[in-house]
């Protein structure tokens, strides 16, 4: 029997924005079964009790959920933040969510700098934050999934990025959250083919995956935003992780410039088509 617990299928980005229409449309369906899981950033629901806490509590029993860490910061100089883990745990272990994730980024030196700057793609990099995963692992007694980010500059460089991850996940033995939008947006600001990004990929070790939108500032400039809906050649994209790897739990991620819910749902359920295309059930041209 498969663990309740386990993501799987089509699921959604929970923001507090969404709690009002997603329990309206419950009590007006009679159920929410459109969407088979969520994802939270913990840091955004540690100690909240309440009207807000009871309405996660009555989502985290109809659910499975995930957690996608915002401030952990595990390229940083400064030290892991163990008492944030330790509220992660409990929140984790409260809720029974078993995956946690965090991005492949750091955003603290003495102080957050609320936002999330590139690693430099060096092998003491690769060495430094393996580390501070499995440290992070040891802390909240799970393995956890990096995500890989979108970046805009390339301090330091001394290997590809497809590189340096792959070495991050050997080295700190932990799993993948792998951001579809971020390949294309990256793909496109640094000139290289996602589709051999992707291909390139250990997929074992995905755990699931992201889909988002962005902005284009310039043909040759993405902006990763979530605030947009997801466009084609990120479907595309995602389809060939799909072929590649099997199908794996996927989310729509947004976090504003939210549309009606059902907007939102339209994008989950096209998820769910893709995957049931690409899982044999359904004939598509872009899974053939």
């Amino acid at each position: 029997m498969s663990d309740p617990r386990t993501p799987h299928g089509a699921g959604l980005g929970l923001r507090r924005a969404l709690l009002g229409p997603l329990q309206a449309r419950a009590d007006a369906d009679g159920d929410d079964a459109r969407i088979d899981f969520f994802e939270i950033a913990p840091e955004n629901w540690i100690g909240v009790g309440g009207r807000l806490g009871r309405a996660l509590r009555e989502l985290t029993e109809r659910h499975a959920f995930v957690c996608h860490g915002l401030s952990l910061s595990l390229g940083g100089p400064a030290p892991l933040d163990a008492t944030l883990l330790a509220q992660v745990r409990r929140l984790l272990d409260a809720h029974g969510i078993a995956l946690y994730s965090e991005h492949l980024s750091w955003c603290t030196d003495d102080g957050h700098l609320y936002d999330l700057l590139p690693i430099p793609f060096t092998a003491e990099a690769v060495r430094h934050v393996a580390a501070r995963v499995r440290q992070a692992q040891d802390l909240l007694g799970r393995r956890i999934a990096v995500e890989n980010v979108s970046y805009y500059a390339a301090p330091g460089q001394q290997m590809r990025e497809i590189d340096f991850l792959n070495a991050v996940l050997a080295e700190a033995d932990c799993d993948l959250l792998l951001d579809i939008n971020n390949v294309h947006v990256n793909s496109i600001n640094h000139g290289y083919d996602a589709h051999a990004f992707v291909d390139a990929l250990p997929g074992e070790r995905i755990a699931w995956i992201h889909v988002a939108g962005h902005h284009v500032e310039a043909p040759d400039l993405l902006i990763d935003t979530h605030g947009a809906p997801v466009v084609e050649p990120v479907w595309a994209l995602l389809a060939h992780a799909y072929r590649r790897f099997g199908v794996r739990p996927t989310l729509v991620e947004r976090d504003f410039n939210f549309p009606p819910l059902d907007e939102l749902l339209a994008e989950v359920a096209q998820v769910r088509a893709l995957q049931a295309a690409c899982a044999g059930e359904v004939r598509d041209v872009r899974c053939a």
